[in-house]
């Protein structure tokens, strides 16, 4: 395999998807940690709210990103019905996104599981583990790695996968 078929030509190999695919979901990412930092820090809007905004952000990077440079070959030729079936998986994501950022928000960081302090900043109680940084921040890394996962696979063996056509 040359250096070049990382990043350059269609594919069909796992590896290579895979490669592509963390770049797709590192700059998904960039856009869904910052549209969530924006919005709770700067609004105030509560964490799972401004977790599952900030995932339909990154969700059309990712769809955009990923049908134009990692998976050019869709069981579904409808592109609307295509986009459905890509956002379905990442709805699912979603859920097991809200899931871990609510339990790294409420149980986890209320009982201060893993240590750290509480303090009251503006009337609101946070919760700080170390080094100043907040549960939700560490439950929002937590979660991308698991939906990642399940993203890349759902999409790579339930839609675009064309060896099970």
């Amino acid at each position: 395999m040359k250096f070049k078929n990382l990043f350059v030509g269609d594919t069909d190999n796992t590896f290579i998807q895979f490669f592509r695919y963390c770049f797709v979901g590192g700059f998904a990412f960039v856009v869904d940690f910052g549209v969530m930092t924006l919005l709770t820090e700067v609004f105030s809007v509560y964490p799972v709210v401004s977790s599952t905004i900030s995932f339909i952000a990154g969700l059309v990077v990712n769809y955009l990103l990923s049908t134009f440079w990692i998976f050019k070959n869709s069981k579904i030729k409808n592109r609307f019905a295509e986009f459905l079936a890509f956002a379905l998986i990442g709805v699912i994501g979603l859920g097991i996104n809200a899931a871990i950022i609510w339990l790294f928000q409420n149980p986890l960081a209320t009982g201060l599981v893993f240590g750290g302090e509480s303090a009251v900043v503006n009337g609101e109680t946070k919760y700080f583990w170390l080094w100043g940084i907040q549960y939700y921040h560490i439950g929002k890394i937590v979660s991308t790695v698991v939906v990642f996962l399940w993203n890349f696979c759902g999409r790579k063996f339930i839609l675009f996968d064309k060896s099970k056509k």
